[in-house]
């Protein structure tokens, strides 16, 4: 959704990822380009290329490379899980970097989010399976294979049970 909306609102973006397999799934949700972070030459030529950095990763992991590609007076928005400790400061004064991070907005926010995706057509790419599946559902998120994210359509289940 990050992605979508930034690519609405005019941002020229760039996704972030651990691997090239999501280059086409990036472009088609209107980036325009991939980075892959597991390549070592692709991080360091783009040091300090970035305005600002969303990070949505869930796991633990370390926040120095992104605050590498940072430009000058650019911006980490933490929404995911980074490693216990955090950066060391002087990566943040070097280049008068900054980090964040944002909580949920309030109904106004909620409302005028959703009147911008309405306006641009922008909509949730999900996975809908019958809730009779949650079991292969568990079994996907264990395995790393679900698609953005899975919804459990609850209608097959029995009202009267």
């Amino acid at each position: 959704m990050a992605v979508k909306l930034a690519s609405a609102l005019g941002a020229e973006v760039t996704v972030l990822s651990r691997s090239a397999y999501k280059e086409q799934d990036a472009k088609d949700l209107g980036a325009t380009g991939l980075l892959v972070t597991t390549d070592d030459a692709q991080v360091a030529a783009a040091r300090g290329s970035f305005d600002f950095i969303l990070d949505t990763i869930s796991a633990d992991h370390d926040l120095s490379p992104l605050i590498g590609m940072l430009d000058l007076d650019g911006t980490l928005c933490v929404l995911g899980n980074p490693l216990l400790g955090g950066p060391k400061l002087w990566e943040l004064g070097a280049g008068r970097k900054k980090i964040t991070s944002s909580g949920t907005g309030g109904l106004r926010q909620t409302i005028e989010v959703l009147e911008f995706c309405a306006e641009h057509a922008i909509t949730a790419d999900v996975e809908i399976l019958p809730s009779s599946a949650v079991e292969t559902a568990l079994d996907r998120l264990a395995a790393g294979d679900v698609h953005y994210r899975f919804v459990l359509d609850m209608s097959d289940l029995d009202a009267t049970a």
